[in-house]
């Protein structure tokens, strides 16, 4: 039965998409709020399981509850650059796109649902059509289009029932206004989720203010539109739930006036040891039986790694758990220990062992520190798009701890040489430091300080900095 559950555990997925959902997926507090609609952003770094939830709750239909994805992998923000409303100045031009888009997306929901109106299902079907979504680039250029035809039958009242006719050049607050009336008229009591996904894709050049406005316009557009759209569509009337997804990194440099008024709709997706081991122990029983009972941590960790100490440092005089010593290498984050703890299974799997030994730990580290430097490079390249050269400074420097005019000696010199673009040393560090590649460890005290731990932390350039530890092997520090 061992041997059965690493095979099962080695095919564990890192993409969300390829995951098998329904049995694995971690249902959290969290997400309670978003499905009841009392939260409508979910801002959380890569590898925290934004996109789980997101497939998650796209997923969750039935007779009364119908949902969207909007998902932005591969497509051409170009197109929704052009499409700005000039009547409104940045970074809000984009408000009525979006909530146009939106509404659409409810309205094309409502087609489905054989509680609305049956006259106006069959109107809705007339403009939008019932065919399922194939591309979102192709059902925004037609939605967006001078060809498409948007007459909307809405309700009159005791005037029976009238046309909205909207000009295929007329401004789109106006086909905003008749899609927001319909729509305010004729919902039940079922619930409309449209999520965005993968807003990311044009997320780069962070460095450079004048490429980077409109992307970030877009997005505060998107922001203050679906604070619009839940003031308007409030509970308990109205079950319009438009969920925004994205990273932490780019949400903190979204500047507006505004800002703090979305507080009260903003989950912060954060881990810590405790809810990693409840994850851990659910997806762990889960793959030892789909529909079993959920174990304790130690008895679900106990069936696949041997109940020893993980020995190592010099000449092996340290000794720590499995799962502290995975833990040190990690961010806490989900993706990092099923990464982890899958090459585990693969490695044990593959030798026919029953359960993984500390020697497969410490093989596995290596890799999983390789891996770990592609995604940080990856995250950070919007902000700095040589990082993987900022990155050879510091396996270079071949140290855990050094201090800031070390490191600026060093970066300085690769400057001089051709090997980097000249940038302030100060700032290179503070993007390190924003993505935990690098953290302060202070004077007289064993524990280290790193964003991932504290999200409040700021970069001290008076005391020691010192490098992830998962980040040891790839940068070939000892």
């Amino acid at each position: 039965m061992t041997n059965t559950l690493l095979h099962e555990i080695a095919e564990w997925r890192l993409e969300a998409k390829l995951e098998d959902n329904e049995r694995y997926f971690f249902h959290t507090a969290d997400v309670t709020l978003l499905e009841n609609g009392s939260r409508s952003y979910l801002i959380g770094r890569k590898g925290t399981g934004k996109t789980a939830i997101c497939e998650y709750l796209y997923k969750q239909t039935g007779p009364k509850r119908f949902s969207r994805k909007l998902t932005f992998k591969s497509f051409p923000f170009n197109n929704l650059y052009q499409l700005e409303n000039n009547r409104f100045k940045t970074p809000n031009q984009y408000i009525t796109l979006w909530k146009y888009l939106i509404y659409s997306s409810v309205a094309k929901m409502m087609i489905e649902n054989q509680n609305i109106d049956s006259d106006v299902r069959m109107n809705l079907e007339k403009v939008y059509g019932n065919d399922p979504v194939v591309s979102l680039q192709r059902t925004i250029s037609k939605w967006t289009g001078k060809n498409f035809e948007f007459t909307i039958l809405g309700t009159g009242g005791a005037a029976g029932r009238t046309q909205n006719e909207v000009s295929n050049d007329m401004p789109w607050i106006e086909r905003v206004e008749i899609l927001e009336n319909l729509i305010q008229q004729n919902l039940d009591d079922s619930s409309y989720m449209i999520v965005f996904d993968e807003l990311d894709e044009d997320y780069k050049d962070v460095s450079e203010p004048e490429k980077y406005s409109q992307y970030n316009a877009l997005i505060t557009s998107l922001f203050k539109a679906i604070q619009d759209i839940r003031s308007i569509f409030a509970l308990p009337d109205y079950k319009v739930f438009p969920i925004l997804f994205l990273r932490d990194d780019i949400y903190d440099l979204v500047k507006d006036p505004d800002k703090s008024k979305w507080s009260d709709l903003i989950i912060e997706l954060d881990w810590n040891t405790d809810k990693i081991k409840q994850l851990l122990t659910f997806r762990i029983s889960r793959a030892l039986d789909a529909s079993g009972n959920i174990l304790y941590f130690d008895e679900a960790w106990d069936k696949i790694f041997l109940h020893q100490h993980v020995e190592y440092g010099f000449q092996q005089k340290k000794r720590m758990s499995p799962f502290d010593f995975i833990t040190r290498s990690t961010l806490i984050r989900p993706r990092d220990y099923v990464r982890y703890i899958r090459a585990c299974a693969m490695s044990a799997s593959a030798n026919n062992l029953p359960r993984v030994s500390p020697e497969i730990i410490r093989k596995v580290d290596k890799a999983f520190s390789n891996e770990l430097k592609g995604e940080m490079v990856d995250e950070a390249e919007g902000f700095l798009p040589e990082m993987r050269e900022v990155f050879d400074i510091i396996s270079h420097m071949r140290k855990q701890k050094f201090s800031f005019s070390e490191f600026s000696i060093a970066y300085q010199t690769s400057v001089e040489r051709g090997l980097l673009p000249k940038r302030d040393a100060e700032f290179i560090l503070k993007v390190l430091f924003h993505f935990s590649i690098v953290g302060n460890q202070p004077r007289q005290k064993m524990v280290q300080i790193f964003r991932y731990q504290n999200k409040e932390a700021r970069l001290n350039l008076n005391e020691s900095l010192c490098v992830h530890r998962g980040l040891y092997k790839a940068l070939q520090i000892i």
